[in-house]
């Protein structure tokens, strides 16, 4: 309890900072270097100008798990989105025994905020309404000023649950590196569970030196491309069409792909790709919009 509230306390401190020293600060703990915003090399100091100069109104609807699927639909197609079993505005709004025997809940609008269900026998529905209500308590902006999710209503999501090639070791996530609506790198990671590892290949499916944006182990053997891979480029090339940098998360399952979410500050700017030459060779993909004031 004494932990929590100095967690909160901490973070009811931080609002009063300004977003630029607030990532100045974070980045400097996290990297260990001093943030760049001046002259941005790096991917993650390219990641926070972005945050602090590009501010298009669309994003949050782009981060909200719940208001981007209509522009999923009219942008892509209705059939790459998962199923929905249910929106709601709290968790009182839930009716537990009309859920299927497997599920999974979503927080609309922030990152992890997840609950699997593989067995409602087994399900423990105190522990979810807790971790939830706690959840929808939280903005999300203060933790990375990740402005999109600033102003974002709190919702939860119910969708399908959905099982791959990996079983319960979770879905295995194909993450497209976009810029100016060039797809160039996909990150692959599987293992969410146990034993996680990050691969990247590039577009011709040939698996690169580099990992990230947090340690974890390469693939020794690498990973079989997708059947319908080019279909998944295509995709990518159209969701991050106009937009600098975004990365569009997907997932392919028996066969069919699926849209899982738009991400446009990965790690929230605060990680690094392994060996350390590939912050700035990735950094230079990154073209930063000509703007003179935040829009």
């Amino acid at each position: 309890m004494k932990i929590t509230k100095l967690r909160n306390y901490i973070e009811s401190a931080s609002r009063i900072v300004p977003d630029k020293i607030f990532l100045n600060v974070k980045h400097k703990y996290h990297i260990g270097r001093k943030l760049n915003l001046s002259n941005p090399k790096s991917f993650s100091e390219k990641i926070h100008w972005l945050k602090l100069n590009y501010r298009k109104p669309e994003y949050s609807t782009y981060v909200d798990k719940f208001s981007v699927r209509p522009y999923i639909s009219e942008t892509i197609g209705e059939k790459y989105l998962i199923p929905l079993i249910g929106v709601y505005g709290s968790v009182d709004e839930i009716d537990w025994g009309k859920l299927p025997d497997k599920f999974v809940l979503k927080c609309t609008h922030g990152s992890g905020c997840n609950i699997i269900c593989s067995d409602k026998n087994n399900f423990n529905v105190e522990e979810a309404t807790r971790k939830l209500k706690i959840w929808l308590g939280r903005n999300w902006y203060w933790y990375g000023r990740e402005w999109p999710y600033k102003n974002v209503v709190p919702k939860i999501i119910c969708e399908e649950y959905m099982v791959d090639n990996n079983g319960d070791k979770g879905l295995t996530d194909y993450k497209f590196y976009c810029f100016n609506g060039n797809p160039t790198y996909c990150q692959v990671i599987r293992g969410r569970n146990s034993d996680e590892t990050i691969d990247f290949y590039d577009n011709q499916w040939n698996q690169m030196e580099f990992t990230g944006l947090k340690k974890s182990a390469r693939t020794s053997s690498g990973i079989s491309k997708p059947e319908n891979y080019e279909e998944m480029l295509d995709l990518s090339r159209r969701l991050s069409q106009g937009l600098p940098f975004v990365r569009v998360d997907l997932y392919y399952i028996k066969d069919k792909i699926y849209f899982g979410e738009l991400t446009f500050y990965p790690l929230s700017g605060f990680g690094e790709f392994y060996p350390l030459e590939w912050n700035t060779r990735i950094g230079n993909l990154l073209e930063l919009p000509n703007v003179t004031k935040p829009i």
